[in-house]
């Protein structure tokens, strides 16, 4: 029936792993899919936060960044810095290289997104996230507002 070989492979802590059956494979396959929100195949720092947050876990940063490390089995290192991810979203607002994120950077992310917001919505979220007062946005309040820190 099985090899020595396989035999091994599924032994666990010196038991023997309970293989899965179809439809669990099925059940686990859905959920990965559920929260592989970019469909890359891969769950990368913001898609596991929001995984284990929809577990009933609230876990910090470094936790996070500690079950990617732990458990790529790939050895490819395929996950990306978070903080480097933010750096890239904040330069597709700051369009101009100004800097900061201006009202004008905002409408036009509205309008690429096919939103609706008046100039006094934007100039809302400005001012609440405008934490040196300049009316604008600039890198470090972004990194405030999407690590939960503002």
């Amino acid at each position: 029936m099985y090899s020595s070989a396989q035999k091994a492979k599924r032994r666990v802590h010196g038991r023997e792993r309970p293989e899965l059956s179809e439809e669990q494979k099925q059940e686990i396959k859905e959920a990965f899919e559920l929260f592989d929100s970019d469909k890359d195949n891969r769950i990368d720092y913001h898609e596991l936060k929001v995984a284990m947050r929809a577990l009933g876990f609230d876990l910090k940063k470094a936790e996070v960044l500690k079950l990617l490390r732990d458990h790529d089995r790939s050895g490819l290192n395929l996950m990306e810095d978070p903080a480097e991810e933010i750096r890239r979203a904040f330069q597709l607002f700051d369009d101009d290289n100004t800097g900061k994120i201006s009202k004008k950077n905002l409408k036009r992310v509205v309008r690429e997104l096919n939103e609706t917001l008046d100039d006094d919505e934007l100039q809302a979220m400005i001012d609440e996230f405008d934490l040196d007062g300049d009316g604008e946005i600039n890198e470090q309040e972004f990194f405030a507002i999407m690590t939960d820190d503002a």
